[in-house]
């Protein structure tokens, strides 16, 4: 433990073990309120939650790294609200009020979020949760718009696909959108206790399947948490063959999105050439890791496969013919009149917006948000590739499509360069069940943005662990960006977007 300022605020602060700058900090209420102005102007919320009733931390991203601050509770399990300072903390309050029954002292916003009313515990992240009958839904007081020929129209939470639910309310004149309230929650998996339940050295599992889209990014994030808690190092190689499994997994969901980008403009060509290039290349992952989605490749100490010399040459020659196909694929979406016409302007988030609510990843960076984990803090193997910054600063639909191309074909390269440099030794570290009380946490740039898991062992149990997936932040942003836009835009907008409902449902 030692002093450190931040935004002149002394902190007494231990560095954490772990690849990236972390440090773990205990503050008092009015520490707690300062940091999060200090965040406000020089950084960034990462995640805000509560350990039962004893405790509500909240991480934040500086220049020169992470801060995770603890702050104590009282009685009255109540604390200074931090959504007035900075927005999107606010749902971050109202789940950890679901969850655990803490107060926001003045928060704007006390409705319940992940709660809808059908749960058998009351508070169920406490040692104390009651047995409770389930109350119903309820009205759920959605904010009205009034005015001559206003009215709203109801989308979801049950959607055309296969999709996970979430509700729309919109309000608007004519097909102009004048405001779009969401409402999510509605499958709450009771991931968070569950991590209770389970042995540290077992829960990785459970952690790839917080969004499943994502579980690379998660998995890893939990095994640095855990690693930096136990002071364990994993070989060299399998760091390296953990960020091109990452790597995969960006360009698996940049292909799938493209295409469906596409097709949400009326472009179903788009949709079939990138649905086929995805599809090969996550055979490619079931061949080489054993699951077409990455599941429970990483695990505690490394990675649970190796690479032969000829899957790395395959997997470097696919790489090569991905991205002929995308460089042509990306010169058709770019001289399609109609396809420019329906992406340029629609779902604009500015750069002043994205700043005020925290929008991050590749959405971000498509509104001027340059924050990327592998570029500001790059950990092995990142610190030997320097990867590149995808970035616009238009905000829109075309913005967040070059962006996802840019990111792409530079995951392309990245992945090249991880085959042809892979180190030599094992792929896995052995790592011993847990004893005693220590903390970790993990800090990931997945595909939609930075992951961020804080994990807490108590004689060698998990007391809490907390994964947060940015489309915390994210989802708000899309309320403001498709204000003034017209109602059949919204499918195309929402996917520019792609957001995790499971990912904020723990």
């Amino acid at each position: 433990m030692g002093a450190m300022q931040i935004g002149g605020i002394e902190l007494r602060a231990q560095r954490l073990r772990a690849p990236l700058p972390v440090w773990h900090a205990p503050v008092d209420a009015a520490a707690w309120s300062a940091l999060a102005a200090a965040a406000a102007r020089d950084g960034r919320l990462l995640s805000l939650w509560a350990s039962a009733r004893e405790s509500v931390h909240a991480a934040y991203a500086f220049a020169d790294g992470a801060l995770w601050a603890e702050l104590p509770l009282g009685a009255d399990a109540a604390y200074p609200d931090l959504a007035a300072t900075i927005p999107c903390a606010q749902r971050m309050q109202r789940a950890a009020a679901d969850l655990c029954g803490v107060r926001a002292l003045g928060a704007p916003d006390t409705r319940g979020w992940l709660d809808h009313g059908t749960w058998t515990l009351e508070r169920p992240l406490c040692s104390d949760a009651a047995s409770q009958p389930p109350r119903g839904d309820g009205d759920y007081p959605f904010v009205r718009v009034e005015g001559d020929g206003v009215h709203e129209i109801a989308v979801g939470p049950v959607h055309a696909g296969t999709i996970e639910p979430g509700h729309f309310r919109f309000s608007v004149v004519g097909e102009k959108v004048l405001r779009l309230e969401q409402r999510l929650g509605y499958t709450h998996k009771g991931i968070e206790r569950r991590f209770t339940e389970l042995a540290p050295l077992q829960a990785h599992r459970l952690a790839g399947r917080v969004s499943g889209d994502s579980t690379v990014a998660f998995a890893w994030a939990y095994c640095m948490a855990l690693e930096s808690a136990l002071g364990v190092d994993a070989p060299p190689r399998a760091q390296w063959l953990r960020a091109l499994l990452l790597e995969r997994e960006r360009v698996a969901n940049h292909l799938g999105d493209l295409g469906a980008i596409g097709n949400d403009a009326a472009l179903s060509f788009g949709l079939a050439q990138f649905s086929r290039l995805r599809e090969d290349w996550q055979r490619e992952s079931l061949a080489a890791f054993g699951h077409r989605l990455l599941m429970d490749a990483v695990l505690p100490g490394g990675v649970v496969r190796d690479l032969g010399t000829a899957q790395l040459v395959q997997m470097s020659q696919h790489c090569d013919a991905i991205e002929a196909e995308c460089r042509t694929l990306r010169a058709i979406y770019d001289e399609h009149a109609g396809l420019q016409d329906r992406f340029i302007g629609a779902g604009r988030a500015s750069a002043q917006l994205a700043r005020q609510l925290g929008l991050t990843g590749l959405a971000g960076r498509a509104s001027g948000q340059p924050q990327d984990l592998r570029c500001d803090h790059p950990w092995p193997p990142y610190d030997a590739l320097q990867p590149g910054r995808a970035l616009s600063t238009q905000g829109d639909v075309a913005a967040r499509v070059a962006v996802r191309f840019d990111e792409l074909f530079e995951s392309l390269r990245l992945i090249r360069d991880l085959l042809a440099a892979l180190p030599a030794g094992a792929v896995c570290s052995a790592v011993d069940a847990p004893q005693g009380d220590v903390r970790g946490a993990g800090w990931v740039e997945g595909w939609r943005g930075e992951v961020f898991v804080a994990l807490e062992l108590r004689a060698g149990a998990i007391h809490r662990c907390h994964c947060h997936d940015p489309s915390w932040q994210n989802w708000p942003v899309l309320e403001h960006a498709v204000i003034g836009n017209i109602v059949p835009d919204f499918p195309l907008i929402n996917k520019s977007f792609n957001l995790s409902y499971s990912g904020q449902d723990l």
